[in-house]
């Protein structure tokens, strides 16, 4: 009471809601980190003194601002797919760009994300793996909730440090208001509201084309179909939107009873490219340092309706579209060096995670590497090439071994920014910082473990290069259980089980029952939920329509 007295109920209100972030309180972090802090922790502190001082010394020569954030994330990719000639010319295609970046920089060969595109992205924007909040589910509709405003986001920890923040290109964090990335912390932010599968499978070009069977007015006999909502019809959706920080946003490029099409979302991908350009020369002008992100939304594509050629002995429309966002990455690149921002701009270039392998090989690409693809905890479906450029301070054409998770990008880009005191203490964030790996290379890592999820089952754990599987994520017995060596067996073909389970079942059960107390104490939560859409300014009254059938058969769910 005597707070209340001297605060007043509404600030004290507004004192509870703030996130507790850093400031003289340590991170909170899996279980699993204190038992490599216990061993190292003296060793880390020492190191971590000599790395404060050596980012101060950059920043310093840099007028006194921190490194730029040019973050690129390319979908579903697989390991193998970007970086290296050799393999490129496995594929029977070139992505020359991607291959230069990584030659100038970090490669990282054990870059771990999550099974999907949402869980991901959610991953490396919040820190937390999504089991923890309720986003490691890829939704492909009209869905109503979405990453919670109480989350904190890098974007949001970046801007209070004093960075101009943008994105452009696909978000796909949820379809109400709280989740779009202009509410979680970009000043500027260009998306679609959903993913690649609605806009370039779910139009008329595609079931014209047999991509997708069951769709379109022209399709197939319907004098069975009683249910006139079962079907989708990207049309009706939302498509494009654009907005500032803090308001609502518009629709762009899409007219009332217009129809989208294959040209349509070809040329959306292209006004993406173009506004990330736009947006690199106005904050390269600013004199602030910038977190920018660009999630392209080509791979993904159906029909073949705006791809006159194919131009490569692969041949396909996914290797034509990867060709060309190597392309478009290349004079992204061009211009940060016209601009005079290259060398103090971390960049960064990755997969999401591994093949949709439903279209492979038609796709022109299958598993090179690794066993699996997109929605697998195998290693096929959450390793993913990875490169870190940051010119003359990350070491160029170095390869690390150290395991990564996406999740560390978080806390590591918060540090090299000056931002890691603004990182929040009241909850589990699994990034660790990995900011020694980048500065001092190989064997500097700090993380040898990563629990893998799939949506709310753990389905897998890794030590070191030891997987132990947990099918449907349960497990009776550890001894019995397939274990992997993935430096002997990266295709998890050949269970070793009897040869670890010996000595590591015991110690394995140990990691998870660790981890299983860990979040009886900071327990998982659900998503944000709310209005679709709400806070779109000019919905067509299609998407009106649409919008509430969707409420309608939720009320009916809920009778």
């Amino acid at each position: 009471m005597k707070i209340v007295g001297r605060l007043g109920c509404a600030a004290l209100l507004s004192l509870l809601a703030t996130p507790l972030y850093a400031q003289g309180t340590p991170i909170v972090h899996d279980a699993e980190y204190y038992i490599l802090e216990a061993q190292n922790g003296e060793a880390w502190a020492a190191e971590d003194a000599e790395l404060d001082a050596e980012l101060a010394a950059i920043k310093e020569r840099n007028g006194g601002k921190p490194p730029n954030i040019f973050y690129i994330l390319i979908d579903d990719i697989g390991f193998g797919d970007l970086g290296s000639e050799t393999l490129n010319a496995l594929r029977g295609y070139k992505t020359p760009a991607i291959n230069e970046i990584a030659s100038e920089g970090m490669r990282l060969a054990r870059m771990y994300t999550e099974p999907s595109c949402t869980p991901t992205r959610v991953a490396f924007m919040t820190g937390r793996q999504p089991h923890r909040n309720g986003m490691g589910n890829t939704q492909v509709d009209i869905s109503g909730f979405g990453l919670a405003d109480k989350e904190v986001t890098l974007a949001e920890i970046l801007s209070d440090a004093g960075y101009n923040t943008s994105h452009v290109g696909k978000w796909h964090m949820g379809d109400i208001r709280e989740a779009w990335p202009n509410y979680q912390g970009f000043d500027y932010a260009a998306f679609p509201i959903h993913q690649q599968g609605q806009l370039t499978i779910f139009h008329d070009d595609a079931a014209n084309e047999e991509v997708s069977i069951g769709i379109g007015n022209n399709n197939y006999d319907d004098r069975y179909t009683l249910d006139r909502w079962f079907r989708t019809d990207a049309s009706r959706l939302v498509t494009g939107l654009e907005g500032v920080r803090n308001e609502d946003v518009r629709e762009v490029h899409m007219e009332p009873g217009e129809r989208w099409t294959e040209a349509k979302y070809h040329e959306m991908n292209v006004r993406y490219q173009n506004q990330t350009m736009e947006q690199l020369r106005k904050l390269a002008a600013e004199d602030k340092p910038f977190f920018l992100q660009y999630w392209p939304l080509y791979l993904l594509t159906g029909p073949r309706t705006t791809t006159e050629k194919y131009t490569t002995p692969n041949g396909g429309i996914y290797v034509e579209k990867m060709k060309l966002v190597d392309q478009w990455i290349g004079e992204l690149m061009t211009e940060m060096e016209t601009l005079g921002i290259a060398d103090n701009t971390i960049v960064i270039v990755m997969g999401d995670n591994g093949h949709f392998t439903k279209y492979s090989p038609q796709s022109g690409y299958t598993p090179m590497i690794f066993r699996g693809g997109k929605g697998d905890t195998t290693e096929g479906g959450v390793r993913v090439d990875a490169f870190i450029r940051w010119p003359g301070v990350i070491e160029a054409n170095s390869v690390v071994g150290d395991m990564v998770h996406v999740s560390d990008l978080f806390t590591t880009l918060a540090r090299v920014a000056g931002a890691k005191d603004r990182i929040p203490t009241d909850r589990i964030i699994d990034g660790l910082d990995q900011t020694a790996l980048l500065l001092n290379g190989e064997g500097k890592g700090r993380r040898d473990y990563v629990f893998l999820y799939n949506i709310t089952k753990l389905e897998a754990i890794i030590k070191e290069q030891y997987k132990l599987a947990i099918p449907g994520g349960s497990i009776d017995n550890a001894i019995l259980a397939d274990f992997y060596d993935l430096f002997r067996d990266p295709q998890e073909k050949y269970p070793v089980s009897t040869e670890i389970g010996a000595w590591g079942s015991a110690k394995f059960i140990n990691m998870l029952q660790r981890h299983l107390k860990r979040k009886e104490k900071y327990p998982s939560e659900g998503p944000a939920v709310g209005m679709p859409y709400e806070g779109v300014e000019n919905l067509r009254p299609e998407t009106i329509a649409v919008r509430d059938e969707f409420l309608f058969m939720q009320k009916v769910s809920d009778q």
